[in-house]
């Protein structure tokens, strides 16, 4: 028995959900998916049983990486968010794409053997990460340990709790739905970081203003006055970062649109001429989302293991991996090591105050974009030979040259690919680095993600409609 077949053996023993009948309407498809999004909300306002509220310790920042991407809320249901899913599905996406697993995703048995395995590993996944919080001494994110009872109860919820959200994942990618439940749940939260950066009426504790919404604070210095000192405010949402984040959604959904066309030849009807389009963005957000995971997964990681073997900071090797307090209001603010860089304060004035701290992530972020970027190309079938031997297989070739000849396609191809992955993943890292330290609301991370999906939304949604009002389209695409 192979890896994927045993990871397969323990999907097994999970629930699975079935493919409808008939395919929904697209109204139901609608319905199913706002249904599941509300449970994964309400997930993540449940408190873990057993464990009192005021003994968590909440993050150093409200919508960090940690909630923005896996959707991570301290001592909930949703303490593990969609990380074992995600960590998952992006290990055996690399492990196939570089031909450590011999799988070919386009085939429907095999796929179903990649959906098994995925499974599996996410409840690997889960288990661990589970034990890894329950166990810490201070239960990861907790001001007093948990007794052996809390800890096998804390398991048992954060483990069931994972369960359902892949439940939530299947039932969507299964047709019930619309996308991807994880997609879903990240523009969720990435919406959710942009509503309560404008909008919130909560105080604005420790910075200059009443209100931290920008636009209840915008309303209330109308008639007090003072307009001109909430152009920046520090660690609070402000004129800048509102300015940004509009800049910013219009220049992504800019950049979506651009495209690099190159001609091909159909043989199958006497060599008509047509064009393939590439996408500028040809890595679209998946460097950063990589990054956005590393991230999440070592802070995870590193608080845990700070809060079980260097809670006074004394241990020297492990400052490295990052050092970190809980200050008198009862959050957990990063001081040093690693994850202090990969931390970094939101806003100008955090560029100001801390300059190095946000240098450095910046250039580790443009860093890990492009590297992240090519590797992926390479891993996900996006090379040119990956591209190439699909024209060849499709009865596709380039005008002027010899058909059925991969290596001359994919050196053609080279010449555009190549330069695509690296330019859009410099665009990226940059894009993202830059809302970073502009104070974009929902991060600079959290955006590019957000623009990428509703793109990607807009597009099942017309597919869909299309297919409705045109039923003869839905026989010739096999629907």
């Amino acid at each position: 028995m192979g890896f994927l077949d045993a990871l397969g053996k323990l999907a097994y023993i999970l629930p699975a959900v079935k493919k409808p009948e008939r395919r929904p309407s697209l109204y139901e498809r609608f319905g199913w998916t706002g249904l599941v999004l509300l449970l994964f909300l309400v997930m993540g306002n449940v408190y873990l049983y057993g464990i009192p509220t005021e003994a968590i310790i909440s993050p150093e920042y409200g919508f960090g990486v940690l909630t923005l991407i896996f959707g991570m809320r301290t001592g909930t249901l949703m303490q593990l968010g969609i990380s074992p899913i995600v960590t998952a599905g992006i290990v055996l996406e690399v492990l196939v794409g570089a031909k450590i697993l011999d799988l070919d995703l386009s085939e429907p048995e095999q796929r179903e053997r990649f959906t098994a395995a995925q499974k599996g590993l996410a409840l690997i996944l889960a288990v661990v990460e589970a034990t890894a919080y329950a166990v810490s001494q201070f239960g990861g994110a907790l001001r007093i340990p948990l007794t052996p009872t809390q800890q096998i109860l804390v398991i048992i919820q954060l483990v069931l709790a994972s369960m359902i959200v892949l439940l939530f994942d299947e039932l969507l990618q299964k047709g019930w739905g619309l996308g991807s439940a994880i997609s879903l749940f990240i523009l969720a939260n990435v919406a959710e970081a942009v509503t309560w950066n404008m909008f919130s009426i909560a105080p604005a504790i420790g910075g200059e203003g009443t209100y931290f919404g920008i636009v209840p604070e915008m309303i209330t210095r109308f008639f007090t006055g003072g307009l001109a000192g909430i152009v920046i405010r520090q660690g609070l949402p402000d004129i800048v970062g509102l300015i940004a984040t509009l800049a910013f959604i219009f220049l992504l959904i800019y950049l979506h649109g651009i495209r690099v066309e190159i001609p091909i030849a159909i043989q199958r009807y006497r060599g008509v001429r047509s064009k393939v389009p590439l996408n500028f963005l040809y890595v679209a957000n998946i460097p950063v989302l990589l990054f956005s995971i590393f991230i999440a997964d070592y802070l995870f990681f590193a608080r845990i293991l700070w809060s079980r073997f260097n809670s006074d900071n004394s241990n020297f090797l492990l400052n490295f991996l990052g050092t970190f307090i809980v200050d008198e209001k009862g959050n957990l603010v990063t001081t040093g090591g690693l994850a202090y860089y990969l931390s970094p304060p939101r806003g100008l004035l955090g560029l100001v105050s801390q300059p190095l701290r946000v240098s450095v992530y910046v250039v580790l972020l443009i860093i890990a974009a492009v590297i992240f970027g090519l590797m992926w190309v390479e891993v996900s079938g996006m090379s040119p030979r990956d591209q190439a031997e699909q024209l060849v297989k499709s009865g596709l070739s380039i005008p002027g040259m010899r058909m059925g000849s991969v290596k001359t396609l994919e050196a053609f191809l080279s010449r555009y690919i190549y330069p695509l992955a690296l330019l859009s993943s410099i665009v990226v890292g940059v894009i993202a680095a830059a809302a970073e330290v502009l104070g974009v609301y929902g991060g600079g991370m959290g955006i590019l993600l957000a623009v990428g999906i509703i793109y990607q939304y807009y597009q099942i949604i017309a597919y869909e409609r299309a297919l409705e009002v045109y039923p003869l389209l839905r026989k010739l695409v096999g629907e």
